[in-house]
């Protein structure tokens, strides 16, 4: 009697929760559906006051126009920024976080004291000083001019430092006693440690360099290789 009684309310629970996870889905699929089913309308039905739930005269030509204009070029403009801001900041911010948490040298706190007083500092402070060393290094209005900045982001060496400060200090000299160089134990033990911290830091690193419009702004004029049409609007408003 009991079994039954217990069987009776998990197939209950069940069929309520499946409920619930098929409304949550229609609710967090809706904007993709809205979005779809609104770049197959003109103008007028997607500004018109009465909603249109489903495309009554799809039409393809926001698609034929989007192919026209050098959107695509934007888009890839935007996905190269932030794919090589992402990969050089891992990189280095890797690199020196390991040795600053697990090198002994001298001025090593002085370094990470220096490094946590970047991260206090807007980007608005720097910004003078940054655009006069890009247009010192002929990089103005390239995309090394957006991309370089990024790289040196402090937090990305911050928290791959306390990443690397969990790494036993014995498997480091294992890997010397081995005959392992430090490219070798970088890559071998230290790497395959502080991996999720650099997994965390890429996803931070690239929708901060996707986002980042202002020094887009700032450091970008020219068609070819903006990433953003209202970047040109705000520098060329003819």
């Amino acid at each position: 009697m009991h079994s039954n009684v217990g069987s009776k309310n998990k197939l209950s629970y069940r069929i309520f929760a499946f409920v619930i996870l098929i409304i949550l889905t229609v609710l967090f699929s809706f904007p993709l559906y809205w979005i779809i089913t609104g770049s197959l309308k003109d103008a007028a039905t997607i500004n018109s006051a009465k909603p249109e739930w489903f495309p009554t005269s799809p039409t393809l030509d926001n698609y034929v126009r989007l192919f026209k204009n050098p959107a695509l070029k934007w888009l890839f403009n935007s996905v190269l920024i932030s794919v090589a801001a992402m990969a050089l900041t891992c990189i280095s911010a890797s690199m020196a976080g390991y040795v600053l948490a697990k090198k002994r040298f001298y001025g090593r706190a002085f370094l990470f004291s220096l490094l946590v007083c970047a991260m206090a500092l807007p980007k608005q402070v720097i910004l003078t000083p940054l655009l006069k060393e890009m247009a010192f290094l002929n990089l103005h209005d390239n995309l090394w001019a957006v991309i370089l900045p990024t790289v040196g982001w402090p937090f990305g060496v911050f928290l791959i430092k306390q990443f690397s400060e969990t790494i036993p200090t014995e498997m480091l000299e294992a890997a010397r006693i081995d005959g392992a160089g430090e490219f070798r134990t970088f890559t071998s033990v230290v790497l395959p440690i502080i991996k999720p911290g650099v997994g965390a830091l890429a996803i931070f690193t690239f929708i901060t360099s996707w986002n980042d419009y202002f020094l887009q702004l700032i450091m970008l004029n020219s068609k070819a290789i903006s990433p953003s049409p209202w970047v040109l609007l705000s520098c060329n408003p003819r």
